[in-house]
């Protein structure tokens, strides 16, 4: 009985101002999402809006300037600002289902043959172009209800005691739109466990992408799936998140895929509701400026970035013999068939097995020998198609740049020359253990940069197994490097979870 008569008293004071708007406060709203009496036929509007600020940047110890690369996950600097989102208090705005202001974009994005100049920023992961949208319970694609692009439609919430889950930042460039949720916990107040990802819209020209892909999801360490209110228990089980393009019309959409529990299985897009771990340190590009079929996704890392392999040479990498990656290819849309081809100019290099298979995904495990190449750019080539109408293909090429001629050796070898590194945990979240065998009197310093090259932290050597404390960082790739007064040097590749 008190259930029900909270419910009528705070029905009272409810304002519908037209058909579907609903004139609300947080509190009221709130206390709705919690006991199931939402409509998502209707659009709530907060009448307990803060007036947003001036936008607040997020600070570290860099000034870095943008990349002008290819590089997926972007790493946070002063660039950005926090999405001043209508409900929540500035600087942080701290908020459950709220949506940004309408914010212009100095470019033209190209959405299904409509350009567009401006957007929304919700909360939830998405974004939308015609209305905000608060709903946080996710619908999979298509779907004739939503106009939205959605990195990880789920129920974020940036809300907590003691403020542990991280924020909404997004950045503007004269070609690009960075939109980045930065370790954000889930609906009601949790945050046991975090999700980073990233969404970037362009004009089509930009380097952060592809060349002639418009849009990408880029992914950190994704933990959680579900919020209480769509039925999820610690942060998993009920209405499944959802990746991927709706323009709500029934026919332009796709699907990368729907997620509820741990794990790392995937079988595409419409076939069993997948694991989110198999998103951590994914990237995925595409391009929604035409309309029809849309073409098979190919879904790997180093699409948009070279792989650098120090092949024989004694003061660089780890990896003396091969390079080895995963490649995922998908057609998003329902009831097509997607099929590759896998081939390399170096025929003899290149070897993979088919490790996962469904009439919409496949995925291979490949490996690339580069030992006795020459130094320079080599090509790994893979060509996906649909059976949709008409066939679409898609083109990707994987760069792999070998920085040694083995047949220009002078007898130096690894086991001659035994300097060495190890990192580990690797992934990590807070600290890295490196393990060397340089000597001491070479007074080792190691030298961590990120993906653009820009060295961020350098700190002077004292043991051999030494813990360095990594937690300043954002997620990300970076390169630790020990380097040595002699002029010896060996670097390995980081994950920052």
């Amino acid at each position: 009985m008190k259930k029900i008569l909270l419910l009528f008293a705070c029905s009272l004071t409810i304002f519908v101002s037209a058909q579907n708007t609903v004139n609300i406060t947080t509190q009221q709203y709130q206390f709705l999402k919690q006991n199931h009496q939402l409509d998502i036929n209707k659009h709530y509007v907060f009448t307990d809006t803060y007036t947003a600020g001036a936008p607040v940047h997020f600070k570290n110890n860099s000034n870095h300037s943008p990349s002008s690369i290819c590089s997926c996950m972007v790493t946070l600097d002063s660039t950005f600002s926090v999405v001043p989102f209508t409900i929540g208090v500035s600087p942080e705005y701290r908020n459950d289902d709220g949506s940004s202001p309408k914010i212009g974009i100095p470019f033209t994005f190209n959405y299904y043959g409509v350009n567009y100049d401006s957007l929304f920023i919700n909360n939830n992961g998405n974004v939308s172009f015609s209305n905000p949208y608060f709903n946080f319970t996710p619908n999979g694609f298509p779907d004739s209800t939503f106009n939205m692009i959605a990195a990880f439609w789920g129920d974020v919430d940036t809300r907590d005691t003691f403020n542990l889950s991280g924020l909404v930042y997004y950045k503007i460039t004269p070609t690009a739109l960075i939109v980045k949720w930065e370790h954000v916990g889930y609906y009601t107040y949790h945050n046991d466990k975090l999700n980073t990802f990233q969404l970037i819209l362009t004009d089509g020209t930009d380097p952060l992408l592809p060349a002639g892909d418009n849009v990408g999801f880029c992914y950190g360490d994704m933990q959680w799936t579900t919020g209480d209110a769509s039925n999820g228990l610690a942060g998993f089980g009920g209405a499944a998140a959802t990746v991927g393009v709706n323009k709500g019309d029934g026919v332009n959409y796709f699907q990368v895929g729907q997620f509820d529990t741990s794990g790392v299985a995937f079988d595409g897009p419409y076939g069993n509701v997948d694991q989110v771990d198999w998103l951590d340190y994914q990237g995925i590009y595409f391009n929604v400026a035409t309309t029809g079929n849309i073409p098979p996704i190919i879904i790997n890392n180093n699409i948009c970035d070279t792989i650098d392999v120090y092949t024989g040479d004694t003061t660089h990498s780890v990896l003396v013999d091969s390079v080895r990656f995963t490649i995922g290819v998908s057609t998003p849309e329902i009831n097509q068939i997607v099929n590759a081809t896998i081939s390399s100019p170096d025929a003899a290099s290149l070897s993979y097995i088919l490790t996962k298979s469904s009439a919409t995904y496949k995925e291979y495990a490949c490996s690339f020998k580069v030992l006795n190449l020459a130094t320079g750019l080599h090509y790994v080539n893979v060509s996906a198609t649909d059976n949709g109408s008409p066939m679409m293909t898609t083109n990707k090429s994987i760069i792999i740049r070998s920085h040694y001629d083995a047949s220009l050796a002078t007898g130096i070898t690894e086991t001659q020359s035994p300097s060495s590194i190890s990192v580990y945990p690797n992934p990590t979240d807070n600290y890295i253990v490196i393990k060397h065998n340089f000597n001491a009197s070479s007074s080792p310093a190691l030298s961590i940069a990120n993906v653009v090259g820009q060295n961020i932290m350098h700190t002077q050597l004292s043991s051999q197994e030494q813990t360095i404390d990594i937690s300043k960082l954002s997620t990300g790739i970076y390169f630790a490097t020990i380097i040595s007064k002699d002029g010896k040097s060996k670097t390995i590749k980081i994950v920052r979870k």
